[in-house]
């Protein structure tokens, strides 16, 4: 399974969109950079046709120590949640019906 890097998204944007490598890159560092601001705040980040980012509070709740079997308390976090879109959904579902069957 390959990774997508940042550099890999900035000479996608490079080779498409005809910016320069430097442009590309400081782009592609803006979009994420403007992300994590807005999550930051609480906004909710929706990107038409591949899905929304926001955050989730999680309250206190009893955990569990899977050495010990104790019990110990979790504390409240706010986590990330990515929520893809049915158009993404789709697409990728697509393309795995076209792979042939492994075995």
């Amino acid at each position: 399974m390959a990774t997508m890097t940042r550099a890999q998204l900035a000479e996608a944007v490079y080779e498409q969109v005809g910016l320069s490598r430097n442009e590309s890159a400081d782009l592609v560092e803006s979009v994420f950079d403007e992300i994590g601001e807005s999550l930051v705040r609480g906004d909710t980040v929706k990107i038409s046709s591949f899905g929304s980012f926001y955050v989730r509070e999680k309250g206190t709740r009893m955990g569990r120590n899977p050495k010990t079997g104790d019990e110990v308390p979790i504390l409240p976090r706010r986590v990330l949640v990515f929520r893809p879109s049915h158009v993404l959904k789709d697409l990728i579902n697509r393309a795995l019906s076209k792979t042939p069957s492994a075995g």
